[in-house]
C-alpha cells in the first residue's frame, strides 16, 4: 500500500511548504536542515496539522482532501508517530506504555501483543520497569514498540534516533529493519544524518525551503547531489568556484578550470555551457595524497599542491593543501606520519573524474 502526499501550507509570509511524492513499502527518508518543512510534512500526515490544500490518502483511503473537505481525524488515521522527545508515561512501566493504545482490546489481548512486540524490539526482559529506569536506547525501543503494537498502515519518524550514540543507533536500526520486511508498511523517516540516511533508507526525498529538491535512492541524492546546497547537507566539504573550460560528451565528462587558477578539473558531464561558471563538489575523504607524482593510475585528477595546515580530529587527520584554492582532505593519523606529511609539504592530489560533482548554486 503506498500513502501520497500532496499538500501545500503557508507557515510564515515567506514560507511556503509545497510538496508532493510518494511512499513505497519500505523506508523512506525525508533530508533537510532544520526549517526546510521536515516535521510539517509528518505532523500534516498524521492529522496533528492541516494543509492549506491538497491530498494525503493511504492507498484508496483519502485521510486529507482540501476539495472534498475530507479531514480525517488523527486518532483514526491508523498511524504511528514517534518523536524525537518521547512522549512516555514516567508512572507507567514499559508493558503499561506499549499497551497504552489498546484499550478497545481485552487484557489477554494486550498482553500477547505487548510481549510479542516487545520481543521484536529485544526489551522483553524490561517491561516491568517504568521509563526512568531504562536507558535512553531502551526508552526509543519502548517509543517504537508502542507505536507499531496497534497495527499502524503507516510508521513516521521524527528523528527518533538523534540523541543515541552510534552503536545504539545502529542496533536499533538493525531491529526496525527486520520487523518491517516482515509487515512491509510505508514509514516516512525524518533526520538530517547522512549516517541514517545510508544505513536505513530504501529512498530519499531531500527538502529545501519547502520544495522537494531531489528524489531517489540514497546513492542518487545523497552520492551525486545536483544542488550545492545539498551537497553540504550530503558532506561535501569542498564547494569550489570553477568555470567549464571543455565538454566531451562522447566520453560524458567534462574539463572545468578552479576559478582564479590554472588548476583544470575533469568531472562528469552536466547541463552548463562552455565559459560557464558551475560549483564542483568534492568529498574530503575522496582525494588521495601522494608525496611523489603518481604514474599508471586512472585517475584522471593529479594536481601539485602545498600542504597548509594539519589538524587532528579523533580518528581523522584533516589536511589543508593549497592548489591556488584550498582544498579540505581527509586522511588517517598514521597515513600522514608514515607519508611525513608537515605543513609546508610539496604533494600531489589524486581525484576520480566522478568524486567531482558539479552541482547548481539554486
Amino acid at each position: 500500500m503506498t500513502l501520497s502526499v500532496r499538500v501545500r501550507k503557508r507557515l510564515a509570509p515567506e514560507f511556503v511548504l509545497d510538496v508532493a511524492f510518494d511512499v513505497a513499502p519500505g523506508v523512506t527518508i525525508v533530508f533537510g536542515e532544520s526549517g526546510s518543512g521536515k516535521t510539517t510534512v509528518l505532523r500534516s500526515v498524521a492529522g496533528l496539522a492541516q494543509p492549506d490544500e491538497g491530498r494525503i490518502a493511504i492507498g484508496d483511503r483519502v485521510l486529507f482532501d482540501s476539495g472534498s473537505q475530507i479531514n480525517v481525524r488523527a486518532a483514526e488515521r491508523r498511524i504511528g508517530f514517534v518523536f524525537q522527545h518521547l512522549a512516555l508515561f514516567p508512572h507507567l512501566t514499559a508493558a503499561e506504555n506499549i499497551a497504552y493504545g489498546l484499550w478497545r482490546t481485552t487484557s489477554a489481548e494486550q498482553q500477547q501483543a505487548t510481549a510479542a512486540i516487545a520481543e521484536s524490539f529485544r526489551i522483553a526482559h524490561l517491561l516491568n520497569r517504568r521509563p526512568g529506569e531504562i536507558s535512553g536506547g531502551e526508552r526509543q525501543r519502548v517509543g517504537l514498540a508502542r507505536a507499531l503494537v496497534t497495527n499502524p498502515e503507516i510508521l513516521l519518524l521524527d528523528e527518533p534516533l538523534s540523541a543515541l550514540d552510534h552503536g545504539t543507533q545502529s542496533r536499533i536500526i538493525a531491529d526496525l529493519r527486520t520487523w518491517n520486511d516482515a509487515h512491509g508498511i510505508p514509514i516516512l523517516y525524518v533526520t538530517h544524518s547522512q549516517r541514517e540516511v545510508f544505513a536505513l533508507g530504501d529512498r530519499v526525498v531531500a527538502l529545501q525551503n519547502g520544495s522537494v529538491v531531489a528524489e531517489g535512492t540514497p546513492q542518487q541524492v545523497m552520492d551525486a547531489p545536483v544542488h550545492e546546497h545539498l551537497a553540504q547537507l550530503a558532506g561535501f566539504e569542498n564547494l569550489l568556484d570553477a568555470v567549464v573550460a571543455a565538454k566531451r560528451p562522447e566520453a560524458g565528462t567534462m574539463v572545468a578550470r578552479i576559478a582564479s587558477t590554472t588548476v583544470h578539473l575533469e568531472t562528469p558531464l552536466a547541463d552548463v555551457e562552455v565559459g560557464r561558471p558551475v560549483r564542483i563538489a568534492i568529498r574530503a575523504g575522496d582525494i588521495l595524497i601522494a608525496t611523489e607524482r603518481p604514474h599508471g593510475i586512472s585517475a584522471r585528477n593529479v594536481i601539485p599542491g602545498t600542504i597548509r595546515k594539519l589538524t587532528v580530529n579523533g580518528t581523522v587527520m584533516r589536511s589543508d593543501v593549497d592548489v591556488g584554492a584550498l582544498l579540505e582532505v581527509h586522511l588517517t593519523p598514521l597515513s600522514s606520519d608514515e607519508l611525513g606529511l608537515r605543513p609546508g609539504s610539496d604533494v600531489w592530489l589524486v581525484i576520480k573524474t566522478h568524486s567531482c560533482r558539479p552541482v547548481s548554486a539554486v
